[in-house]
This record gives structure tokens, sequence and C-alpha cells, in this order.
């Protein structure tokens, strides 16, 4: 079955979908993405994406390319036209097209671009459900993570690199030892006290939805958790360590660089928030 794509105006079959060679989001990475869960039929915390995109959009000054409703409906087409009930959606907004100056263009014309493709979060989780290793590197990409830009090559060299070590994931930290997130989750820790650690929102990493969400639920039952950051010393000493994201859900690690956390399982309260989330998506 051919897959759709909305570009800029049109639903056209994916091979054919194209933008102009002089779309800055081409030419300068000059734009922001979401992405977002569907899960039998169901959006994932739509409107916080949606909410985020805004976000993103507002701090890098590009225009929102239509309102809230007509991009929640293009997103029901899209998924209509795919024929999708597991599915990741991700949805591209570019400043537009101009000749290529380092500036912004006169009265540009934001570029939307929404593309679906079938994923199964349920089957993405059980995949990872024994664990995961994981690599730490040096976060050296741009000041302001806390933007869903779509100027990823940091971590797409750093996702890139814990690949090539054989590894899941690359968690990243600041010249001091400070972890801030991993390539493309955010990151948790499960202290010897058992109480549930994670980097506060600041401009030192993404606002994960999947992240506030987990907060909300392990606060409903029972687990403590604390907003705070951690070190490098304090990531590989902990009992469990733990990614979240939109599409993978939830992901036990059981190894950083070469230490094992805690007996090399994944702990309990990895398998409570695994549980909690698969119970509040459905999946």
């Amino acid at each position: 079955m051919s897959r759709f794509a909305y570009v800029n105006g049109q639903y056209v079959p994916q091979p054919e979908a194209s933008t102009h060679i002089e779309d800055r989001g081409y030419q300068f990475a000059d734009g922001i993405y979401e992405v977002i869960a569907l899960v039998k039929g169901n959006f994932i915390d739509f409107q916080e994406h949606l909410d985020r995109l805004d976000y993103s959009l507002a701090e890098l000054r590009i225009l929102s390319p239509l309102s809230r409703p007509a991009l929640v409906h293009i997103c029901q087409e899209i998924i209509r036209l795919n024929r999708l009930q597991d599915a990741m959606i991700y949805i591209q907004v570019s400043r537009g097209i101009a000749p290529r100056y380092h500036s912004f263009p006169k009265d540009p014309r934001p570029i939307l671009v929404v593309t679906a493709r079938h994923v199964n979060q349920r089957q993405l989780m059980a995949n990872k459900a024994k664990g995961v290793a994981a690599i730490t590197l040096l976060d050296n990409r741009w000041a302001r993570p806390d933007i869903k830009s779509i100027s990823l090559l940091p971590n797409i060299l750093s996702k890139q690199q814990a690949e090539e070590q054989g590894c899941y994931e690359a968690i990243l930290y600041k010249p001091d030892g400070t972890v801030t997130e991993a390539s493309a989750t955010n990151v948790w820790i499960v202290r010897k006290d058992g109480v549930l650690q994670t980097h506060p929102l600041s401009q030192s990493i993404l606002g994960g939805i999947t992240r506030q969400r987990l907060i909300g639920l392990v606060q409903q039952n029972g687990i403590t958790v604390e907003e705070k950051a951690f070190s490098l010393t304090e990531l590989k000493s902990a009992q469990e360590v733990i990614l979240s994201a939109s599409v993978s859900g939830i992901t036990p690690v059981t190894k950083v660089d070469q230490t094992v956390i805690g007996d090399g399982q994944p702990g309990a309260i990895t398998q409570k928030l695994m549980k909690l989330y698969l119970d509040y998506t459905g999946g």
C-alpha cells in the first residue's frame, strides 16, 4: 500500500513528496519538529505535543503554519489515508522558502510536512524489556536543546557511536560531569533510597512529553520522584537507570559503559513504570 504524506497544503503519495531546494529547513536546519505516538488508533498526549511545537516555534520566531484545529485534522487525515492503528506521526515546520541568506527572509511562509509510519510501541518496549546497554559521551549539542530543532547532527553522531559500540543509546554529560539526557531520550535513575530522579526542566534538556507524563503517573502511585541533576558517578552507582521517549516508551538500562547497573536486570521501579505507562497508553 502506498504511503501518503502532507506537504504544504497537499496530500501526496510519499514517493512523490518533496520540498523546494531553497527551503530553509533543507539549507539551514531552520525549523522544528514533533514526533507523536499513535496507539490502537489513539494519539498519545497529542495536545501536549502541540503545546511543545508552539513553544519551539515561538522560541525560533517561526510563524505557525496554520491553526491547531487544522493541524489536528491533517494528522487525523494522514492516519486515515495510511490506514494506521499503531504509528509514529512526524510533524516538521521550517521557516519557509527564500534565497540562501542567514538572517530571516522578509514575510516568510512556513512549510509544513506531516508523515506517518507503522510503529508498535508495545512491541518496541517488549523488545527491550530485558534491558539495554548505553555509553556515555560529552554533551556537545547547541545550548538550546529545550527547542525541538531539526538540527540534530550531534545527536545523530552520538547515536551512531553508541550503535557502533553495540549499545542502544548514548547518555550525555556536561564537562563538570552532570548528566543531561541521552541522544534521543530523557534519562532517569533510581537511587539506593528508592527515589526516582531525573534532570529538572531547563534549557539543558528537551522537556520530554513522556517524561512529564511519567512524573504524574508515579506521583499518583506512591513513588517518590525528584527533579534534580545527577552526576556520571551517581548514574553508574544507581540501582536502576531508565530511558523515556514518546515512541519508544520506557526502556531499562542494565549497563552503562563497562558498569553493570544494579544486578544487571530491570529493577522493580522500572518494571512498575513500564506497566503504568502501558496502562496509560492502552498499549
